[in-house]
């Protein structure tokens, strides 16, 4: 089982901060004793203890910003994805509405490869051998919790990403202060689930429905907040009245509590045959919502976040575009899925090496989404360098 960080860590430096704190406390004494009455006007909200609701508003001078993160492998396949990813991050970081910060590769393979020059890269190991059980992708929440751990990550938010994700326009935080946001996707459902999850989300926790129908990606979430709580004990020790205010702040993580809970939950999913097989390859996003409502933590659901052609038909205003699945269609636009089409976009055709340049574009009547799809891929081989000089991943190290 992996272990977590601290839940709660109140530092000892942070009563630095207090000092304003103490100060407030003072003026309301002094308010307080000039006025006759113990509430200050507009502070009539302080409770013996404040509890922060679910949906706090981000304070102004607070940084929206967010942090970049994607986890991959060193295979062509996580690589040349990676490339284009990073490519149209780059394109849409600093446009007007844009709350994009650093971006980082988080490559669970246990050693550098070759495009460490080309992307952010911090390095992470992969889980112990024959753990995965030839599942790869349990190897991201694990990445997670490595990369949380031991990285230097100056925004207060993480967007968690895929390699297979573009950018279709400057992404703002979509987070609401310490809730994140998620995108709704229409194959997880919690509700057609219940009896596999009660095993992992057992009925004392609360209802199925408190499963946010999502994955880890794509995800806008608080690295960390700040719990206010008020210290009633060091405020008698001081000799003060009671009902004067002292602020006591502790410093609680968001997702650096959820990670350690995602990749256990995913580990005894996969042990599980029921579960394994009724979940299948979307089985470590069913880990993600379950150790989110493990933690309380609901999602805003966004469904602009992203499209997913050929399903979603339009750009519209969506952020993202999730090329996840393949497109097939003959030369009358009309979609042959599950079959191969006379024209296809399918990123499973090159597992060994860079898709080529200058993809030829959709016969007419394809959707829109597709379309541009395709444009926004050429555009991206046309102008990174070198697009074809990555083969296998033995030639990365």
């Amino acid at each position: 089982m992996i272990g977590r960080k601290n839940m709660g860590r109140a530092y000892p430096v942070l009563l630095v901060l207090l000092a304003p704190v103490l100060l407030l406390t003072m003026i309301i004494h002094n308010k307080a004793s000039n006025s006759g009455s113990w509430v200050v006007d507009g502070l009539d909200w302080f409770d013996p203890v404040i509890r922060i609701p679910g949906n706090v508003k981000r304070s102004e001078d607070l940084s929206s910003k967010y942090h970049v993160a994607v986890t991959a492998t060193d295979t062509p396949y996580s690589q040349w994805q990676c490339r284009i990813m990073y490519y149209w991050y780059k394109k849409v970081k600093d446009m007007p509405g844009s709350d994009m910060g650093k971006f980082t590769r988080v490559l669970h393979t246990g050693s550098p490869d070759k495009l460490m020059e080309e992307i952010p890269t911090f390095v992470v190991d992969p889980l112990p051998e024959g753990l995965d059980r030839g599942y790869v992708v349990l190897n991201r929440p694990w990445a997670f919790v490595q990369w949380l751990e031991k990285a230097t990550i100056e925004e207060e938010y993480i967007l968690m990403a895929e390699p297979d994700h573009i950018f279709l326009k400057p992404l703002p935080n979509l987070a609401d202060g310490i809730q994140p946001a998620g995108y709704p996707f229409f194959y997880i459902k919690p509700t057609e689930h219940e009896k596999i999850l009660r095993k992992f989300y057992p009925e004392g926790n609360g209802p199925v429905t408190d499963i946010d129908p999502i994955g880890n990606s794509p995800v806008i979430i608080k690295k960390c907040y700040t719990c206010v709580v008020i210290n009633q004990t060091f405020l008698h020790s001081l000799r003060l009245p009671y009902n004067m205010v002292f602020i006591n702040y502790v410093l609680q993580s968001l997702l650096e509590e959820i990670a350690p809970t995602w990749v256990n939950v995913s580990l005894r999913m996969k042990d599980d045959p029921e579960t394994d097989k009724a979940f299948g390859w979307v089985l470590e996003m069913y880990a993600y919502a379950v150790a989110s409502a493990l933690h309380g933590v609901r999602h805003i659901l966004r469904k602009d976040f992203m499209l997913q052609p050929p399903w979603d038909l339009e750009v519209g205003k969506n952020f993202i575009i999730h090329y996840t699945y393949g497109c097939d269609y003959n030369l009358k636009g009309e979609l042959t899925y599950g079959k191969i089409g006379e024209w296809r976009f399918d990123k499973r055709s090159y597992l060994t090496s860079p898709l080529p340049r200058n993809l030829s574009l959709p016969p007419p009547g394809v959707p829109e989404s597709v379309v541009r799809l395709v444009k926004l891929v050429n555009e991206a081989t046309a102008n990174i360098p070198g697009w074809d000089t990555l083969t296998t991943g033995q030639d990365q190290k």
